[in-house]
């Protein structure tokens, strides 16, 4: 792939999203640029206010969970913060119409979901 969009530089959100998803244990190389764009575009599109940062640190937490699976993201966050991500798997499964449940389906849908997490959302009866 040509690398076009190096010759301007990442921009802020993109950056942004890149340091959350380290910090939750996902090397930002391993998520396509597709699936960082379309994340930062649900985001952005979100009506909060709640800080840039802290939106993508919410974003990249359960991304993480959703790739890694239970297990390696204890490992790399603990348990508390897996126990929180579950809480919002949940819910987002639940509500069935969310930020979170388009990350999830997102996740899904790119291929990168860790296959214990996938057991866990029935897409069929959406």
């Amino acid at each position: 792939m040509l690398r076009l969009f190096s010759l301007f530089g990442k921009s802020a959100a993109m950056n942004a999203l890149d340091d959350a998803l380290r910090a939750s244990g996902v090397h930002p190389l391993l998520v396509p640029e597709a699936v960082k764009i379309t994340v930062v575009r649900l985001l952005k599109r979100e009506a909060t206010a709640a800080p840039q940062e802290a939106r993508f640190a919410e974003a990249a937490t359960l991304l993480a969970y959703c790739i890694l699976g239970r297990d390696p993201f204890v490992e790399s966050n603990g348990a508390r913060a897996a126990d929180r991500a579950d809480e919002r798997l949940e819910a987002a499964i639940a509500a069935g119409d969310s930020v979170d449940a388009r990350l999830i389906l997102l996740a899904l849908h790119a291929g990168l979901i860790a296959p214990d997490i996938a057991d866990r959302i029935d897409v069929e009866d959406r």
